[in-house]
């Protein structure tokens, strides 16, 4: 009955509702107490939410926040929730783009290091993520292993280069059907784009664009009577 019902969730069978405790008893034929051991055991991997009293509910993927106002590490921030951040890199090279080159107030032909990422919280894929960074800075992490690490502690560990600010944009944005399927979602769910630029003591050392789930991502403010806060908007 356990591995079943394991199998089950894994399957998405229970997006709705998650059976009450005699309708289990019912469909396996066996008692309330090994039904309530079950979902006791569910409960404690993480995989549904029970109390005494309530009719226990599947377990809802962790959501994952960026505040305003800070510097914000996707690593720190799925490791914060309890899951496991990980990386599949898809690529990790030197390359020329004009375009970015210019973000970062450098030559167009000036070489970068790119890294492009599908990072997952748990087994389920949250983001894709592409990095440029200026090679004569970042040549040192071409042979860093960024399946479980993050950029920024190796950006500062390996090149002395330590991101202290920059600016941010997060936009709505339509996935196209190559990155829905990177990302294991359907057509109804919308994803944000967040475009970074990345300062170390005012010099530009990071052009970032990460594509990641509306539907396990949100974006907070702090504010104050005293202080207030302001979102600017394009």
């Amino acid at each position: 009955m356990l591995a079943d019902l394991r199998s089950r969730l894994e399957r998405d069978e229970f997006t709705v509702a998650f059976p009450g405790e005699l309708a289990l008893v019912s469909e396996y034929g066996v008692s309330r107490h090994t039904v309530r051991e079950a979902v006791r055991r569910l409960r404690d991997e993480g995989l549904v939410i029970a109390g005494r009293g309530r009719t226990p509910r599947r377990a809802q993927p962790a959501e994952i926040e960026q505040p305003l106002g800070e510097i914000f590490s996707l690593f720190s921030a799925v490791e914060a929730t309890g899951q496991v951040q990980r990386s599949v890199v898809r690529t990790l090279d030197v390359r020329a783009d004009g375009v970015v080159a210019a973000r970062l107030g450098l030559e167009e032909s000036t070489p970068l290091v790119h890294l492009e990422r599908l990072r997952f919280a748990d087994s389920d894929p949250l983001a894709v993520d592409r990095v440029w960074l200026p090679e004569r800075l970042a040549a040192p992490l071409l042979d860093v292993d960024f399946s479980r690490t993050a950029l920024y502690t190796v950006y500062a560990s390996r090149c002395g280069v330590r991101v202290t600010g920059g600016s941010e944009r997060v936009r709505a944005v339509v996935p196209s059907h190559v990155e829905r399927e990177l990302l294991g979602i359907g057509p109804g769910v919308a994803a944000f784009m967040i475009d970074r630029l990345g300062c170390a003591a005012e010099r530009p050392v990071e052009w970032r664009q990460t594509l990641v789930r509306a539907d396990r991502f949100s974006v907070t403010a702090r504010f104050s009577a005293r202080d207030g806060y302001r979102m600017d908007g394009a």
